[in-house]
């Protein structure tokens, strides 16, 4: 990126927010299953390669069941397995009621809310259910709104382009002079590059070369770091 930034999206799970593993297994039990928030916790990182390996293998539309199939798999969940996909199609059906995915993740609503002091153009851009609107809504995290490309209500999803052209198209900002920030290498990292933009790979290896126009940061100061690389503005 050889002139500064001008605009900043982000993804929602695993970026901004997290799973909430106290309201999974409190929904387990509704199923008649049990399962650890602890476990869970530590089952993480596998199902997100998971979910990364079905991207990177061309799955279509967004691989939400096998990221939870392989969490509950990694979490020790005991389950026969028809018990435990009718659970994951439960869980789907379940999201547009009541996502999981909501808690906070340290400091990073903070974070946006210094870009959207200092006057940067941020939105939020993620594969997600088709009510992802709805959730920040209901989580009241960001006031004015922000503007959010959720695949599932847009018919587009990462890492194509047209998802990452229609926000930086909304936010009034090239392709090539926004900088997206989320945690899949291959949905957000490869699809912000292989559209234009600059990246933050939020949680990945620090030790993989991503070429110049791309940066790892593993928490919320290491990204407002990033950002400045960028040459964004950032209040502190």
């Amino acid at each position: 990126m050889n002139e500064p930034a001008l605009a900043v999206s982000f993804d929602f799970g695993q970026t901004l927010a997290t799973l909430d593993t106290d309201l999974l297994a409190l929904r387990l039990t509704e199923r008649g299953l049990s399962g650890e928030p602890a476990r869970f916790e530590a089952a993480l990182s596998g199902a997100w390669r998971a979910y990364n390996e079905a991207i990177l293998q061309g799955y279509g539309g967004h691989p939400w069941k096998i990221f939870m199939r392989a969490l509950l798999l990694g979490a020790g969940v005991e389950a026969s397995p028809e018990a435990l996909t009718d659970t994951v199609d439960f869980l789907w059906d379940e999201q547009p009621k009541k996502n999981l995915w909501r808690r906070s993740i340290a400091g990073m609503l903070e974070v946006v809310a210094d870009l959207r002091a200092a006057r940067v153009p941020v939105g939020i851009l993620s594969n997600s259910e088709g009510r992802l609107a709805e959730l920040v809504d209901e989580l009241g995290w960001f006031d004015p709104p922000l503007i959010i490309a959720d695949s599932g209500k847009l018919g587009m999803e990462k890492p194509g382009r047209a998802i990452f052209a229609w926000l930086a198209d909304r936010l009034g900002a090239p392709l090539e002079r926004v900088v997206h920030v989320g945690d899949s290498f291959a949905a957000d990292v490869q699809g912000a590059l292989a559209a234009g933009m600059g990246a933050i790979w939020f949680g990945g290896d620090p030790a993989q070369d991503l070429g110049p126009r791309a940066r790892v940061a593993g928490n919320a100061a290491e990204v407002r770091g990033a950002l400045a690389a960028f040459g964004l503005p950032m209040v502190r």
